[in-house]
């Protein structure tokens, strides 16, 4: 008897000195080990890099305290997981809180707080849910505001995608959480050496006030400046990459020698470049326009680089809608919404971070594009159109009439289109044996005739950049449809093009993370649940029983001997 005591003893002491060494050594050695398939909480290589320029405290506000239903509870543990991982890293530099704006009983003082929040950029979302009184409305504001150094970002933790059931929804907005939130905390750290975005002018590209919004965007990242080439060699150099939005006249041989010198030496272009020109503005003061081929004089710059822009115009029947008067009461216009097969509703297609989780893009008149092969170019399509448009070669008449004409599928005989794609590689100039050999051999030119490795964007649509503007001057949000209210992908999309061509691809990769919805079967659910609910109560109850038959028998053999 005394033996085993002292047995029980013994491994009683050295469990303890087991702890109290893995304790100490806690201390010195710290590891965490993340189970998940999808690595779902370990932080990227550039989350952790930007945290570790963090010298001052972090604050984050969310504004996901109080009941919800499931989904909107899962948001926010996944919310406060992220930040804890964040801690993790930059310790307590890293700090937040989870605050109810409903939280007061005086409507008064919580409609201030609604206003102030909506004021900073937090976005509202109007919640139904049931209860013992049938169905209530409850207003929640599913965003943070982050807080550096005196300056203020907000985070729009949910986000809207057109089509998306809600938990596909909740589930991107979940994806995206180490995104949202490593960006904001890029914004307000990186202030320092700023590259530099140009928007090229000067050739009837979009003006000032019509890429406002974008614009504004792009500047928490970069300085911007309005660049007009005027034919003088080196008037790009100092931009880490340029936009040409739009342009509705020709380029002159000068400018495109200027940019084609730029991109030789690196430089980065999103071309915005409509294959044909048609206005929306002409049809609402007319009953029929014309649809015409846009001369940019860029079609043989582009082909030598890998791309052709066709001078056509897409339809497809996956389109967004526009108001069209149907009838009158009285003296009064009566408005239908009719789908405008000319705006095409852009959705993901293909796997790449620069449109992984990016919600439907709306564009307008848009053409087509055609790949070559060029040597040492990649290429990436980023954007196609449905499974159901076609084409119509310029020039073409267009009418409103022909969005209150049912739309036939068979009509629709063509497949994913590509609008929008992305060139990477050693470009060859477009002017290669064609410069005299005196300009050529210029020292102070310094000609190139093949790139460093660079990379380029094209999307043949540039009103996908253009923000509604109306008669009082008013600036309404790029990709907003002031129809439906809707907003869609536009600028999610651009401002992860210039991202991406200004080398912040380690920000963008973090968005091609995926966490997998793992939804339970809801007809089975149905079906099976009896049966499912008899065996959560039943099995647990049998094994204990068999358990204890199976100590109780082999205690009676032990001590029976």
């Amino acid at each position: 008897m005394n033996k085993i005591k002292q047995k029980h003893l013994t491994q009683f002491a050295l469990l303890l000195v087991i702890i109290v060494i893995t304790n100490v050594l806690g201390q010195y050695v710290f590891h965490r080990f993340d189970l998940t398939a999808e690595k779902r909480y370990t932080l990227s290589a550039a989350s952790k890099q930007l945290l570790g320029k963090v010298t001052d405290v972090v604050y984050v506000r969310v504004y996901l305290d109080g009941e919800f239903p499931a989904g909107f509870q899962r948001l926010r543990n996944e919310t406060k997981e992220m930040l804890d991982e964040f801690r993790v890293i930059a310790g307590d530099n890293v700090q937040y809180e989870f605050i109810n704006p409903s939280e007061s009983t005086d409507p008064k003082q919580r409609n201030e707080i609604y206003e102030n929040l909506a004021k900073k950029g937090l976005q509202p979302t109007n919640l139904q849910t049931n209860s013992d009184n049938g169905q209530q409305q409850q207003i929640i504001f599913p965003g943070a505001l982050l807080t550096y150094q005196n300056r203020e970002i907000p985070i729009q933790l949910l986000k809207s995608m057109v089509g998306a059931s809600p938990e596909v929804m909740l589930n991107n907005s979940i994806n995206d959480l180490e995104y949202e939130i490593t960006n904001a905390l890029r914004k307000v750290i990186d202030q320092n050496d700023r590259p530099i975005v140009g928007f090229l002018e000067g050739h009837g590209e979009l003006s000032r006030q019509e890429t406002n919004d974008l614009a504004g965007s792009v500047r928490e990242y970069y300085d911007i400046k309005r660049v007009q080439i005027n034919g003088k060699l080196g008037a790009l150099n100092k931009y880490k990459a340029i936009v040409i939005a739009a342009p509705d006249s020709a380029f002159n041989e000068k400018d495109k020698f200027v940019i084609d010198q730029y991109i030789m030496g690196g430089g980065k272009v999103v071309w915005l470049i409509d294959g044909a020109y048609a206005s929306m503005d002409s049809l609402s003061t007319n009953t029929a326009s014309m649809v015409v081929s846009n001369q940019t004089n860029l079609d043989d710059q582009l082909f030598r680089y890998g791309v052709r822009i066709n001078h056509n115009v897409l339809q497809d029947m996956q389109c967004a809608v526009i108001p069209i008067v149907s009838g009158y009461v009285g003296n009064q216009p009566q408005t239908r919404m009719y789908p405008w097969m000319y705006m095409p509703l852009i959705f993901q297609t293909v796997k790449h971070p620069l449109v992984n989780n990016l919600n439907a893009v709306k564009l307008e008149f848009a053409s087509t594009i055609d790949t070559l092969p060029v040597p040492n170019v990649s290429k990436q399509i980023l954007l196609t159109s449905s499974v159901f448009s076609r084409v119509v070669t310029t020039p073409a008449r267009i009418g409103l009439g022909q969005a209150t004409t049912p739309l036939k599928q068979e009509q629709f005989n063509a497949s994913s289109l590509p609008v929008a794609v992305l060139l990477s590689g050693s470009f060859t100039s477009n002017f290669k044996n064609r410069v005299p050999i005196l300009l050529s051999t210029d020292s102070t030119i310094q000609f190139k005739a093949t790139s460093t490795p660079t990379s380029m964007i094209v999307v043949s649509d540039g009103d996908i950049a253009k923000n509604y503007v109306s008669k009082n001057g008013k600036i309404y949000p790029l990709g907003f449809d002031r129809y439906t209210r809707e907003q869609f992908g536009n600028k999610a999309f651009l401002l992860n093009a210039i991202n991406y061509l200004c080398g912040d691809e380690a920000l963008i990769s973090i968005r091609s993370r995926e966490v997998n919805l793992r939804l339970l079967d809801k007809t089975k659910i149905k079906i099976e649940k009896l049966t499912w609910q008899l065996i959560n109560v039943a099995v647990p109850v049998l094994l204990i029983l068999i358990l204890g038959i199976v100590l109780y028998v082999l205690r009676k053999r032990k001590y029976s001997k």
